[in-house]
């Protein structure tokens, strides 16, 4: 066997020191976003199929690769996508628990599976779910169910696939790190479901990457599943128990009753971590089984390096420490929660469509421009939203209440903005550095909603502040909706607008007063906005495993 795993893990750095044009589906989603810069460094040309470039226009390797609009549900643009292609990535899925997701999955399959095969792919490689031994698949939850046709799907569409099975990803920004962290952090004592017995085989993130990437270099004989974790089985208690002591956080009580359905664990989720209830739900009722590797086999094809797989408690470390350095280049709320709106806004401000309602409101601003830029792009999150604090998280909670997001998606980092990213419950739009950022709500409403924050002027000249808040109902309900806030519009967004520009004047202030004390004292102080550099006080640059 000693020869036998030499001779391929030989051929595989062969196969993959050449250059091979790889398709990335879902590049705008969690895998995908930070699978794209790992092809590239390994010297593959990459094209991505996105149904909405603008979403992936603002990551740092969008100049690097080709994009290619469509989705996966049409032949049409899959074929146009795939055309030249060597390995294509299947990293979409339709998650959620509406009707019908199990069918789109099922149809998206087996178009792109039939378009890989006429157009004479190489190679797909899907990544799914891990499914538990001996469990029979009609009593598996929805979400499992469907990742394991999927993959049955692509492995009988006639090109060679590697179906990868993982089960709990463990990295910075990863729905199931996230959960992790905030059940853990916000609750030192738990009344918990029994799925936390549940045996589970966690993977780092910077494991499942390297193997995705790995994959594209397998034999053309290959056409299997393969499970993929981590080098330890543990429960999610343990999980829990194990990243309080990597936290540094005191030990957590945690008692598990046997009361809780998977329906009534993820309204609990959604209460207590900013993942949605639509998204926690999946994945409790995944959790209702073991989750354990049955074999090790893509070690023969694709070794891993010394220290690698990744433990546990590496993994929680290497995905805290790009939390804490505001580091986290994809996140689980990149890609759209089940049952948000995606309409863009109209570009006729007189929408032919119907009625849409708008509150205007626009400041002179006695500061400079990139200065009321540097405040219009670190709102939400931690920074909050500059009026009447207690209705921004009463209209949160009631939005947990009733299953959407909420605000307490936050931001993926502290001061840049990019677009397609999730801003609390709104989704960043569209965004034109210094001058535009448009949000658009993904709150559970009878209608569309959207805000612009704008800046006009130049340095030297007069600036101002535009602000315009848009509404297009849906039916009677969406115009009650509408009227029956209007009178608070004077409080939120008209605090709103005179709050942006004083916090920009008091932000320009301090900045010039550092300016005059290191004039006078000596060296230069940074200012605000100034990232430290690798190795710094803030901490040591982190490893390139948790990318």
């Amino acid at each position: 066997m000693g020869d036998e795993q030499a001779t391929r893990a030989s051929g595989n750095e062969q196969a993959a020191s050449d250059t091979l044009t790889c398709l990335v589906t879902g590049a705008s989603g969690y895998i995908g976003g930070r699978l794209v810069p790992e092809l590239l460094d390994a010297g593959h040309r990459v094209r991505c199929l996105v149904r909405t470039p603008r979403k992936v226009r603002d990551h740092s390797w969008a100049d690097r690769v080709e994009i290619v609009q469509g989705d996966v549900t049409d032949a049409e643009s899959v074929a146009r996508a795939l055309d030249g292609v060597d390995v294509a990535y299947y990293l979409v899925h339709a998650l959620g628990t509406g009707r019908g997701f199990e069918r789109t999955d099922r149809d998206a399959a087996r178009i792109f599976g039939e378009q890989a095969r006429r157009a004479g792919v190489r190679r797909l490689v899907y990544l799914g779910g891990l499914t538990p031994a001996g469990v029979p698949e009609s009593r598996l939850s929805p979400h499992l169910r469907s990742r394991a046709e999927v993959g049955r799907i692509l492995l009988d569409s006639g090109v060679p696939t590697a179906f990868l099975r993982a089960a709990v990803i463990i990295g910075s920004g990863s729905v199931s790190f996230e959960m992790l962290r905030y059940l853990t952090e916000r609750l030192p004592v738990m009344v918990t479901p029994r799925w936390v017995r549940t045996r589970i085989q966690p993977i780092a993130v910077g494991d499942v990457l390297r193997i995705l990437v790995g994959c594209a270099g397998l034999p053309p004989e290959v056409n299997r599943a393969f499970d993929i974790g981590g080098p330890e089985v543990l429960t999610y208690r343990d999980m829990m128990r194990r990243y309080a002591v990597v936290a540094h956080l005191p030990r957590r009580l945690i008692l598990s009753v046997p009361v809780l359905t998977p329906r009534l664990s993820s309204h609990w989720i959604g209460l207590v971590t900013p993942v949605p209830a639509s998204l926690a739900r999946p994945l409790t009722e995944s959790l209702r089984h073991e989750v354990v590797c049955r074999d090790r086999d893509i070690e023969r094809y694709v070794p891993s390096p010394p220290g690698h797989p990744i433990g546990f408690d590496r993994a929680v470390a290497l995905a805290l420490q790009r939390v804490r350095e505001a580091q986290v280049t994809t996140r689980w709320s990149s890609a759209a929660v089940p049952g948000a709106p995606s309409d863009p806004l109209p570009t006729d401000p007189d929408w032919a469509g119907g009625s849409l309602y708008t509150d205007v409101r626009e400041l002179d601003a006695d500061v400079a421009p990139d200065a009321l830029w540097q405040v219009i792009e670190s709102i939400g999150g931690e920074n909050g939203w500059y009026s009447f604090p207690l209705a921004w998280a009463v209209r949160g909670w009631i939005d947990r209440l009733v299953g959407g997001v909420g605000l307490r998606r936050g931001r993926r980092d502290a001061r840049r903005l990019r677009a397609g990213d999730s801003l609390d419950f709104w989704r960043v739009e569209e965004i034109e550095r210094g001058r535009l950022l448009r949000l658009r709500t993904e709150m559970r409403l009878p209608g569309l909603a959207w805000l612009e924050m704008r800046v006009d002027g130049d340095t030297g000249g007069p600036v101002r502040y535009r602000q315009r808040a848009l509404f297009h109902p849906r039916g009677l309900l969406g115009h009650l909706y509408w009227w029956s806030i209007s009178p608070l519009h004077a409080v939120v967004f008209g605090g709103m607008a005179r709050n942006i520009v004083r916090a920009a004047a008091r932000d320009q202030e301090r900045c010039a007063a550092h300016s005059r004390a290191a004039t006078a004292d000596g060296p230069a102080v940074p200012g605000p906005g100034t990232a430290p550099g690798p190795g710094t006080a803030s901490g040591p640059a982190v490893p390139p495993e948790d990318s």
